[in-house]
């Protein structure tokens, strides 16, 4: 039987080889509770030498992924909050601005076909101007609707049309024959003009609604939005009104007021002033188109600062007292679907009509022709749009947007 030998080891020498492992140079890794104790800080509080291990979450033991999430949750029920007490309080506004309406009006208006979203709709905006400030004597009882506009909306192709109706345009007056068109707002109101207004165009573009907007509390309105900018059409020099001097003599030495062409930041009284001017001694064409094509610039800039999301934080706070130069029968929802369409519109389409200028019995009117047929073609988008007539200060026509009506 054979006997295996074991290899002798030589004296003082293990029995076996040891292997180095190949691991490279550094600290030796600790266990974990030493790895712990050295990524924990010392706490004065609590003795001399005592470890107090580091928190990995932090306060309330959320991470940072929690507080994010409640804080954008509490931003939007705090957004959600604000816009409702905003909506509250347009909701009194526009409560009191329906209830500024006079009685009889809302039969004689036309209804809705449906949501404002998707759905063209006619408001008739009238913009009234009883002044009652310096040089206006004589003016404060005067209630005729110095400016006349339709709005026409076309969700469909995103689409704002403003049609202009001069004032002195002859037209048949329901209970009364032919007359100014403004006449009609001065011995019938609101009512009266809508009826009439719908004589002009047709039936085919009744009148829905109606929005009444006095310029004289204008000015307050547009102070508390802080002011609007409107880009002025040309450089104008008034003839001298409202003169802002409290004597006859300096009154006498003042040329008038000036507004210089381009983007103009404008304060309440300086907008009702551009509204309202008349004449301008540095063009020899302006008429009574130009004043109301500067009323429109007004209003359509005091609802772009209406509707701007910076005046969306101080709703609950006036909400209510901005529609107190407005009276109309617009609900709050449709004013909403009023905004959306407004914001939604990539083209806005300016038009109006008109004709020749005549006297007859001593007055000034201006004649209608079948121009303005094609005109109200063009407002519900049947026709291509045609500029006025060069040449003629009173011509039909449309234009897209800021381009000049001249």
């Amino acid at each position: 039987m054979g006997t295996v030998n074991p290899r002798m080891a030589a004296p003082e020498q293990k029995p076996y080889r040891v292997y180095r492992g190949g691991r490279t140079k550094g600290k030796v890794p600790l266990e974990r509770r030493r790895r712990e104790q050295r990524r924990s800080v010392r706490s004065d509080g609590r003795g001399p030498g005592k470890i107090v291990e580091r928190r990995r979450r932090l306060w309330l033991g959320w991470t940072w992924r929690r507080w994010t999430l409640v804080a954008i949750l509490g931003l939007v029920v705090l957004f959600a909050v604000w816009g409702v007490a905003g909506y509250l309080s347009v909701s009194s506004g526009v409560s009191d601005a329906n209830a500024r309406l006079p009685n009889g009006v809302r039969p004689a208006l036309a209804p809705d076909n449906g949501l404002l979203f998707s759905n063209p709709t006619t408001i008739l905006l009238l913009g009234t101007d009883h002044a009652t400030g310096r040089g206006s004597a004589g003016r404060s009882t005067d209630q005729h609707s110095d400016s006349i506009t339709l709005l026409r909306t076309d969700p469909g192709h995103h689409r704002l049309y403003y049609l202009s109706i001069p004032r002195d345009l002859r037209t048949y007056i329901p209970g009364h024959g032919d007359d100014k068109i403004n006449t009609a707002f001065q011995i019938g109101g609101p009512k009266l003009a809508i009826q009439a207004i719908d004589q002009l165009v047709g039936k085919e573009m009744p009148v829905n609604h109606v929005v009444i907007v006095d310029f004289n509390q204008f000015e307050k309105l547009i102070d508390a939005v802080g002011g609007i900018t409107v880009n002025v059409p040309e450089n104008i020099r008034s003839n001298r009104f409202d003169c802002p001097y409290p004597t006859a003599a300096r009154c006498a030495a003042w040329p008038g007021w000036r507004f210089h062409k381009g983007p103009t930041h404008l304060t309440g009284h300086e907008a009702l002033i551009f509204s309202r001017i008349r004449e301008n001694q540095l063009d020899p064409r302006w008429t009574d188109f130009d004043r109301q094509h500067d009323q429109q610039l007004v209003v359509q800039a005091t609802l772009n600062k209406l509707s701007s999301p910076g005046l969306f934080f101080s709703l609950p706070f006036n909400g209510s007292s901005l529609l107190k130069p407005i009276a109309t029968d617009l609900s709050t929802w449709k004013l909403m679907q009023l905004s959306w369409v407004k914001f939604r519109a990539g083209h806005t389409i300016h038009c109006r009509l008109g004709g020749t200028a005549e006297n007859i019995g001593g007055g000034d009117y201006i004649i209608g022709n079948e121009q303005n047929i094609q005109v109200i073609d063009e407002v519900l988008g049947r026709n291509a749009l045609q500029p006025p007539e060069k040449g003629n200060p009173f011509a039909p026509g449309c234009v897209a947007g800021n381009a000049s009506l001249k």
